[in-house]
């Protein structure tokens, strides 16, 4: 059998859905992903697959448009070509729209749209969203020539079609999404030419024609609409938008998806849904030139890594590598939002490959300052809760920090390492994160170690010793009254090696035994940290 679709031995109520897309009905929640799997819970923990015609049958349903445009001697099997959907309600057509790549050789594909009533249903085929792959001899079986008929001459030129640097994309990855004033509108495209939206008509779910867009170089293109992100053969697809208390977030999956491909969640956020989308230090989402293994950069926030550490994961086959493609839930019922994302493991050997993946969920925790990070632990049902003031007097303010004092492991997700499958000299997972020891103390000081000695006057050549642990920063609880009185104990800043970062303190359990643990997750400096007390 193909191994793409084999189903790995996996434990009770997980699923291996790749590229995960997640929707919520009436308390259910559903997940399609590429190859047609899909799955269902009501409680984002344990997970049943089922079928539709998708599943069954799926050349009954695509068959028209896999012969009309994608197929080619390369790739003559249509089950191996159906990538990445994402689904939303439309209520002006009253269905669930799924928007499934269908996927070709030399970047040959289509976005195409099919609709259902229910979301455990049947799928209907709609027609055609957008092309990719196209050239002079065969763009007239797109509908390019339709939408490029009003536009000027130089618009007309295919010839930025053909190039990897500029607008050649291919069209998978598709993420519609409603903006706030209630359109519809769809983003695309991955790698080289970057991530592309343009506007959907709701009364049909397809391109809204009546569109235009103008001939910007890196800025806008009258076929694919308005750019968003990535470009010039940089790494970057999965693109995913959620918006949240005035910002609009973009989530990005930089690398590449194999297990040693460094594949990680990076983000962007923007007051608009149509840009421009920046990262914590003001960088921008759409790159401007060639970056050589951008997924080694700084640009863009990566809100997950590779960790092992005592919480979990604690070995080899439960490390998470090659996280990413994901998409967020915001919960009906609460406005909580999920990250949902697939993985591989550091050595979970299945297969020849070792590609073995799941889907896995973590809940994403808004700071103060208006970023989401992601929390420390993989989401096993229980909610991200402030921790407890276990003061004598609740109102005393100086009591709140002593009860989040401790001895702490700190995590940080570097940005310019993955896991490759290497070793370090020192016998380590090369790309591995893990913890360090700090201490939170509760006059808010930050340190790390015990008593050292060290040479501060090197003229006289005289050691001292210090009187206590290496002071490593600061940290303290925000959104005091003047009179010290909070309402929570949840946001934090923590400053580390003279960075600030501003974050959450969540009682989360842990993974490897469910033990409710104090949590901390941060972004400063561009960077992602997390924290767990011992």
């Amino acid at each position: 059998m193909d191994e793409r679709f084999i189903e790995h031995p996996l434990d009770d109520g997980r699923i291996a859905i790749h590229d995960p897309a997640i929707v919520e009905d009436h308390g259910t929640y559903y997940i399609f992903g590429t190859h047609r799997r899909c799955a269902r819970s009501t409680d984002l923990v344990h997970w049943e697959r089922f079928e539709n015609n998708l599943t069954r049958d799926p050349y009954g349903v695509l068959a028209g448009i896999w012969e009309a445009w994608p197929k080619q001697p390369e790739n003559p099997d249509l089950l191996g070509n159906t990538w990445a959907p994402d689904v939303i309600w439309n209520p002006t057509m009253g269905k669930w729209c799924m928007y499934l790549s269908v996927n070709g050789h030399e970047f040959r594909s289509v976005i195409a749209l099919l609709t259902a009533d229910r979301l455990d249903g049947d799928w209907t085929y709609a027609g055609p969203v957008v092309y990719s792959g196209f050239s002079p001899e065969n763009v007239e079986r797109t509908d390019v020539p339709r939408v490029l008929a009003d536009a000027p001459s130089e618009a007309r030129d295919l010839t930025r079609y053909r190039s990897l640097k500029d607008t050649r994309i291919n069209a998978i990855d598709a993420a519609p999404i409603r903006c706030e004033h209630g359109e519809l509108w769809m983003s695309v495209g991955s790698w080289f030419g970057g991530i592309w939206m343009f506007r959907l008509d709701p009364a049909t779910g397809l391109r809204d024609y009546t569109a235009r867009y103008p001939l910007v170089h890196d800025a806008s293109d009258p076929y694919y609409g308005v750019k968003i992100a990535g470009g010039y053969w940089n790494s970057g697809e999965g693109s995913y938008f959620v918006r949240r208390d005035g910002w609009w977030y973009l989530f990005m999956a930089y690398g590449w998806l194999g297990r040693t491909g460094g594949y990680q969640i990076r983000l962007f956020r923007s007051r608009h849904l149509l840009g421009p989308y920046v990262d914590q230090n003001g960088n921008p989402a759409i790159a401007n030139g060639e970056i050589p293994d951008n997924h080694e950069k700084d640009t863009g926030i990566r809100l997950t890594s590779s960790v092992m550490w005592e919480g979990g994961p604690d070995r080899d086959a439960t490390v998470e590598v090659s996280q990413g493609h994901n998409s967020v839930l915001t919960r009906g019922a609460d406005g909580r939002l999920f990250l949902v994302y697939h993985t591989r493991f550091l050595d979970r050997p299945h297969g020849a490959d070792d590609e073995d993946y799941e889907t896995h969920i973590r809940e994403l925790l808004p700071t103060a300052d208006g970023w989401l990070a992601a929390a420390p632990y993989e989401y096993r049902g229980a909610d991200a809760v402030p921790p407890r003031l276990d003061a004598a007097d609740p109102a005393d303010a100086g009591a709140h920090p002593a009860s989040l004092a401790g001895t702490y492991d700190l995590v940080r997700h570097d940005p310019h390492t993955f896991f490759d499958g290497r070793r370090d000299d020192d016998g380590s997972w090369h790309g591995v994160n893990v913890p360090e020891r700090i201490e939170l103390h509760a006059d808010g000081r930050v340190t790390s170690g015990g008593v050292v000695d060290f040479f501060d006057t090197p003229e006289a050549n005289l050691p001292r010793a210090t009187d206590g642990p290496v002071s490593r920063g600061s940290w303290r609880l925000t959104g005091a009254t003047p009179a010290g009185v909070r309402c929570c104990a949840s946001d934090m800043e923590i400053v580390i090696d003279g960075v600030s970062h501003t974050g959450v303190f969540a009682v989360l359990p842990r993974e490897t035994d469910g033990s409710p643990t104090l949590t901390f997750s941060a972004i400063g400096g561009n960077r992602a940290i997390w924290g767990a007390r011992r």
